[in-house]
């Protein structure tokens, strides 16, 4: 009998916020994920301004600073990678 693993898709990203030291994704199916801000230091460091200056990649897989030249992905978020 063989198995396969099933690919799950990760929701996509449709909005970013940040509030009390935390970076808030939310998704286009409703989810919203709040993580440390610290686990991401180019953006700990940034100015409230260069934060506020980003777009989406991918269609919503991941969020782009282009003002940091920073980018993280949905699937990262959800495992926990920083």
């Amino acid at each position: 009998m063989s198995t396969s693993a099933r690919k799950i898709q990760p929701p996509l990203a449709k909005a970013v916020s940040f509030g009390r030291g935390r970076i808030i994704v939310r998704f286009e199916d409703g989810r919203e994920l709040s993580v440390p801000l610290k686990w991401f230091p180019r953006l700990a460091r940034a100015s409230a301004q260069q934060r506020a200056e980003w777009r989406l990649i991918g269609g919503g897989i991941g969020v782009h600073w282009p003002l940091l030249d920073e980018d993280i992905s949905v699937e990262n978020l959800l495992l926990g990678a920083h």
